[in-house]
């Protein structure tokens, strides 16, 4: 398995415009993601950007970074651009999606992502899911939740689906990190 982590960022974010360059403790957001990609140590790294001033960034922080065209209309169509420009060639099988608003993820938790697919040759997408959701974050349309049937080992699951919308009920809710892993 030869994993590559793609970051996609945008200027352009409808939640939060200027997102990637909002400042955290004098480092921009998307820099402290690139970091924490980094520390996973599992392959390269790279910035995904729609904005020029986002691949400036990334690379003034000694980065990677590949500027993609700001009119595509998703984060993964992001990724394939940047991917097709880094790796013409195929030669890394795993493509880890790593949204670029998570700074404080855990490396670990992006190595787990990558993890799962070496273990399980047989899954093609991985993610992560945390924490059960509480009522407030249940009912909150800015929170990414799954609901998931969990394995007999209480370690992994098979999503059943992923929402913001407000969830209800007694069945387990769990909320979703903006980590993806999959095979190429």
């Amino acid at each position: 398995m030869k994993p590559i982590i793609l970051i996609p960022a945008r200027m352009a974010a409808t939640r939060l415009p200027g997102k990637p360059l909002a400042d955290i403790n004098g480092i921009p957001m998307i820099v402290r993601v690139l970091r924490q990609a980094q520390a996973a140590s599992i392959g390269p790294v790279a910035v995904a950007a729609g904005d020029i001033e986002i691949v400036e960034a990334v690379r003034a922080a000694g980065g990677l970074a590949v500027l993609t065209d700001p009119d595509l209309p998703s984060g993964s169509d992001r990724i394939v651009a940047a991917l097709n420009e880094i790796d013409p060639a195929g030669e890394h099988d795993v493509v880890i999606n790593l949204q670029g608003d998570i700074p404080f993820l855990a490396p670990s938790v992006v190595e787990a992502t990558a993890r799962l697919l070496a273990d399980q040759p047989s899954c093609d997408i991985s993610t992560v899911m945390v924490a059960e959701a509480d009522l407030a974050e249940r009912t909150n349309p800015d929170i990414p939740k799954v609901v998931a049937a969990m394995a007999p080992d209480g370690r992994s699951a098979r999503a059943l689906y992923f929402t913001r919308s407000v969830l209800y009920g007694d069945a387990p809710v769990w909320l979703h990190h903006g980590v993806y892993g999959y095979r190429r």
